[in-house]
């Protein structure tokens, strides 16, 4: 099953608040995601129907495996996005919208074909 954007942005959210906390409550994704707790509790509902993340007794998410894998995947395109479009000469926070919007509708195909290009002439 495919994640659609939503899920991915959950996902993306999740991965980030654990980079920078130890742990990951539903309550931190809303606050992030200025979204509200019940859309939040959908989402990690069907993140954790898909195998993505586990919510223990207490209510902290964490990421499997397979959660970890796809989140770095979304991270990496970015990433790689905002680097693009900010060397183009777009300014830093339009970069950073914009690359957020593509990364969920790029093919791996083209995504990969321009990340490598634009490596290729770093």
């Amino acid at each position: 099953m495919a994640l659609n954007e939503s899920g991915e942005m959950y996902l993306e959210t999740i991965y980030m608040l654990y980079q920078s906390h130890s742990e990951v409550r539903s309550v931190d994704i809303a606050e992030h995601m200025n979204y509200t707790r019940a859309s939040v509790s959908r989402g990690v509902g069907l993140l954790k129907k898909q195998g993505l993340i586990e919510v223990n007794k207490s209510g902290y998410i964490t990421l499997t495996e397979k959660g970890i894998y796809a989140a770095k995947k979304i991270m990496d395109r970015h990433e790689v996005l905002t680097d693009i479009l900010i060397r183009l000469g777009i300014d830093e926070e339009t970069a950073a919208e914009d690359a957020c919007r593509i990364e969920h509708v790029i093919s791996d195909k083209t995504f990969y074909g321009i990340k490598e290009h634009f490596e290729k002439y770093k």
